[in-house]
């Protein structure tokens, strides 16, 4: 079953959204904002505030309002060879970065305490696991790694690991093997899923580029204030390309021309066959609406979600966890029992409940209440069903088979915060006060357009809600063809998903707002 991506990157003054769509599906959707300064992989040159025995943490400065927090599993074995690297790299006693002729220090202990391992003031390099969210500043690690297209490069180890994802055992040595010889001293390595079947020349030039944004990493040490931004994780354009990037992609499209060759030189780095897949975007319709992915975010953020053949969820967010409810909508099917019609409406609410938990990007503790099936293998099908469809979640997640009651309990790591859209508008009819309706609206529009056309704009677009624009456009005489009759100019009409019931501009024929 051959599975076709689609990214879409919409670009604002202050944002840059992405979307992912997988066989016209919505299934991922980003916000990256200008003023983010604290993402999943950025490496920061800090400073340990204070060490706290009872929590056998640490509290980091890395210039967050709150202090990032660094436990002592995530310190790493070799936290004392990468203070003392860090101290003499800071002060310029080392200027080789390469970890070749680098003594390293005794590992510390597994169950060790704190204050052995970190002291307070200490300079120390440390990395964004988890971004702040809510009331919480930055989860942090000092067991550093740098991620590439095939392999993640671990400095202070010599650990080689393969993702569990490479079944063949044979592929698996194969890759070992290899990784060792061309693997520097002092550098541990992950080989990720995407190196299956790779040639040594590809591994070997992920290796060197990870190589030298490690000593461009170094070089930012010396004189370096605390605490900085050493390295930064690339853009999420490029990491969502990163990550996911593979035969299926199909399509790349960009509304912005800056982006747009970023995206396109870094594809020609790790795929060069495949850059002409990167295409500007480039119409007055705005990227979202053109391909329907607004109306996609619309439908799929709300607190009910429909899927096909009448079924929907209701999606329950509680401090302590979400909670998923499947219903079968209206479906009274006399051919089949009552165990057939739950398995096949169990089966598509799970391929929605797998995309929701991306979409959304939910995380903690989620509870997903099924409609209840008698027989064994049935819940097994649901529940290999719902594993495979989630195959492609890069968040870390953990699926327990199906209760006697028919919950499915599933752990998702969550490393940013939640994705979460206002899809509920205050309902013009039962609004407090007087609400401006259709045709007061309408009588509005007439008169803009009016004061408009004196000032001899020529081909004007009307940007306005769906169900205004349908409002303007249909029957005969519409609105619209009122307007043409009585000025000689005919109006071009825009419906606009995103927009608020009341919201409405006039464009110019460059595009520009005129009201």
């Amino acid at each position: 079953m051959n599975v076709n991506y689609e990214l879409f990157i919409r670009s604002g003054s202050q944002e840059v959204d992405f979307a992912l769509l997988k066989d016209g599906k919505l299934v991922e959707l980003h916000k990256e904002e200008d003023g983010n300064k604290f993402t999943v992989g950025d490496i920061f040159l800090a400073k340990i505030r204070k060490t706290v025995p009872g929590l056998n943490a640490a509290f980091v400065n890395v210039g967050y309002e709150k202090d990032a927090f660094l436990h002592y599993h995530d310190l790493g074995p070799n936290i004392p060879s990468l203070l003392k690297f860090v101290k003499r790299v800071s002060t310029g006693k080392l200027k080789d970065y390469s970890l070749k002729n680098f003594p390293f220090d005794k590992e510390i202990d597994k169950n060790g305490a704190i204050n052995n391992a970190v002291k307070n003031n200490q300079s120390v390099l440390v990395q964004i696991v988890k971004e702040p969210i809510s009331t919480k500043g930055p989860r942090i690690s000092s067991e550093l790694s740098i991620a590439g297209r095939y392999i993640v490069l671990v400095p202070f180890s010599n650990r080689v690991s393969i993702s569990q994802k490479i079944e063949s055992r044979e592929e698996k040595e194969r890759l070992k093997r290899l990784i060792q010889s061309i693997r520097p001293k002092g550098f541990g390595v992950i080989i990720r899923t995407v190196a299956e079947g790779k040639k040594v020349a590809e591994l070997d030039q992920d290796l060197q580029n990870l190589m030298d944004r490690w000593t461009a990493m170094c070089k930012k040490l010396r004189g370096a204030h605390h605490p900085s931004k050493v390295l930064g994780e690339l853009n999420r354009g490029a990491s969502i390309i990163r990550d996911l990037f593979n035969d299926s992609f199909s399509a790349i499209h960009i509304d912005d021309e800056t982006l747009y060759l970023q995206i396109k030189d870094y594809v020609q780095l790790i795929a060069p066959k495949k850059e002409n897949i990167v295409k500007l975007y480039d119409s007055k319709v705005p990227i979202f609406e053109k391909f329907g992915i607004e109306r996609q975010i619309k439908t799929s953020f709300g607190k009910t979600v429909s899927g096909s053949k009448g079924t929907y969820l209701v999606v329950e967010h509680t401090e302590a966890m979400h909670v998923i409810d499947v219903n079968s909508g209206n479906r009274s099917n006399k051919s089949k029992s009552q165990e057939e019609t739950a398995l096949e409406v169990n089966m598509i609410a799970a391929t929605e409940v797998a995309r929701q938990l991306r979409l959304r990007d939910m995380g903690g503790i989620i509870v997903i209440d099924f409609i209840d099936m008698g027989v064994a293998g049935n819940r097994k099908k649901l529940f290999n069903h719902l594993r495979d469809e989630m195959k492609d979640d890069r968040a870390k997640h953990k699926i327990l088979p199906p209760s006697k009651f028919g919950l499915i309990q599933i752990t998702r790591q969550r490393v940013r915060p939640e994705m979460n859209i206002k899809t509920r508008e205050e309902d013009p009819n039962q609004g407090e006060g007087e609400i401006e309706a259709p045709i007061v609206l309408v009588q509005k529009m007439t008169e803009d357009l009016k004061r408009l056309f004196k000032k001899d704009y020529k081909k004007m677009t009307l940007h306005t809600h769906p169900f205004i624009a349908a409002f303007l456009t249909k029957g005969f005489p519409s609105v619209r063809t009122k307007w043409f009759m009585k000025h000689k100019k005919w109006v071009n009409i825009q419906p606009r998903d995103a927009y608020t019931y009341l919201e409405y501009h006039f464009l110019d024929k460059d595009g520009n707002i005129i009201k």
